[in-house]
């Protein structure tokens, strides 16, 4: 044992005579120090409410959230962001920047978020957010944001989401919203400023999509027919941008503040607006029917032809050639959109986006389609099946007739009838006696009349004409070779100019 102690104390020495440059190399290298008063969790940098001033240094690379938010910040440097090439989302919001400066995001090419709220902004200029194609959601609320140049969100192409509430904005472009297309985005929220002026044909040409979440409640914006109504319009759509803040939608009767009016509450101020006037402020979109399984091609047609052309569909999903991600929907070279088996998920407003030298904006084109069941189709009429049940009724009729036994009732009658056929005939009263008709039985003929056939069971019967309507007259009923046992055999007579007596013995027949 003692020689086991004494070869790992050589080998020790051995190590530490060689150098610890090699049990460096061995080691797996330190983590990067977190900047000082922040923390940081796997890929998240959280620097918030530190009472910063400038901006850390040594920022980890591997951070893909980075959160300033809450501090004293009044300048971003250029470049600051080259080292976090992961960075997806950026806070600064409730800080004291005043201005961005050129160049403070070309390095932050992935990033998804900016958040830049609640800071002291007071305008935008063009290039200060280059570097941002990727950008998707953009939050400037809460600022003193006064003017915006008309490229100012220039290369945001993916922008979906754009926050410009509560800031003093007194105009807005909606021609080219100030160098953002209309492809990716779906929400521009401008309320809470203070606009003052709209365009009403620049609102009415932008596509269904975004006027769902154009939010412009709370503004000064003047008692305008045309808006009044544009508005109105929206509203009966059930736009839930207008439906979720239908209060605040406000306007001046006056130029003062104080002549402020809802829109939706006080109709009175616009009963003298003139409702054709403001009909062809909003192009319609046009209505389309279709059932499950059929075909579907739309055409986008623009005033003049377009160089591109793309769709969004009522998923929200951009169409462009060659078509869905799931392949139902095709968008042909022609700009026109194709769907070979409409399905349910299809039913909604399909829109068109044109854009080209020739047109003076972007165009769009709506087609609301509406999506059918097929209807069963009723099943063919099964003559076999009637075929053969007819010939069974009538197998198990004729089968019923041959064999089964007639009732006793009919039976005894019919014999009795036969043994004596004057005694077939009751002899009780008739009801109609009773009802004080007169009638008379008369006896048959005899038997040896020369002129006619002798038969026993020949019965004539009178009825009592009414007092009105008969003139005297009497209808004779002759009921002729009548034979109780041989049923098939009734014929009926009557007389037409019968003469009646009651109290002859007899009737001279004819």
């Amino acid at each position: 044992m003692a020689w086991l102690v004494l070869s790992g104390i050589l080998l020790c020495m051995l190590g530490a005579g060689s150098g610890t440059a090699d049990l460096e190399d061995a080691l797996p290298p330190a983590p990067h120090n977190c900047p000082n008063k922040c923390i940081c969790a796997a890929d998240v940098l959280s620097c918030a409410g530190r009472g910063l001033q400038d901006l850390p240094v040594a920022l980890p690379a591997t951070a893909a959230e980075l959160d300033l938010s809450h501090n004293a910040l009044k300048r971003l440097h250029p470049g600051w962001l080259a080292p976090l090439s992961r960075l997806r989302a950026l806070h600064l919001g409730y800080n004291e920047l005043d201005v961005l400066g050129h160049g403070v995001f070309t390095n932050a090419s992935g990033l998804r978020m900016l958040d830049l709220s609640s800071n002291m902004l007071r305008m935008l200029r063009t290039h200060e957010l280059d570097g941002l194609e990727e950008l998707e959601k953009l939050l400037l609320f809460n600022n003193s944001l006064m003017h915006l140049d008309l490229d100012a969100f220039q290369g945001l192409s993916m922008l979906s989401h754009l926050y410009l509430s509560c800031n003093e904005l007194s105009s807005f472009s909606f021609t080219h919203l100030h160098g953002l297309g209309l492809t990716h985005l779906r929400t521009l929220d401008l309320s809470s400023n203070w606009l003052k002026h709209i365009s009403i044909s620049e609102l009415a040409a932008l596509p269904t999509y975004l006027k769902n979440r154009l939010y412009l409640h709370n503004n000064p914006l003047p008692c305008d027919c045309s808006l009044y109504h544009l508005l109105q319009r929206w509203h009966q759509r059930g736009l839930s941008a207008l439906h979720d803040f239908e209060r605040e939608y406000t306007c001046l009767i006056f130029k003062v503040s104080e002549s402020r009016v809802r829109f939706f509450e006080h109709s009175r101020v616009f009963k003298n607006c003139s409702v054709a006037a403001a009909s062809g402020l909003e192009p319609p979109e046009e209505q389309l029917h279709t059932q499950v399984g059929q075909s579907l091609r739309l055409f986008c047609n623009t005033s003049v032809p377009a160089s591109r052309v793309a769709w969004v569909s009522p998923k929200n999903e951009l169409l462009v050639e060659p078509g869905s991600q799931d392949g139902s929907i095709a968008v042909l070279a022609d700009g026109s959109l194709a769907i070979g088996r409409v399905q349910e998920q299809h039913a909604g407003v399909f829109v068109c986006l044109a854009s080209g030298p020739r047109l003076h904006h972007n165009q769009t084109l709506e087609y609301n389609v509406s999506v059918q069941k097929a209807r069963p189709e009723p099943e063919a009429f099964n003559t076999g099946f009637t075929t053969l049940l007819g010939c069974i009724v009538g197998l198990v009729l004729v089968l019923l007739y041959l064999f089964a036994p007639p009732c006793r009732g009919c039976c005894h009658c019919c014999r009795r009838a036969c043994r004596s056929r004057n005694r077939c005939w009751p002899r009780a009263s008739s009801p109609l006696q009773e009802l004080s008709a007169q009638s008379s039985v008369l006896s048959t003929t005899p038997p040896d009349a020369p002129s006619r056939k002798a038969s026993v069971h020949k019965h004539v019967v009178f009825l009592e004409p009414g007092k009105k309507g008969l003139n005297g007259r009497v209808q004779l009923a002759v009921a002729e070779d009548f034979d109780l046992c041989n049923p098939m055999g009734l014929q009926l007579k009557a007389g037409s100019e019968s003469a009646s007596s009651t109290g002859s013995e007899g009737l001279m027949m004819s």
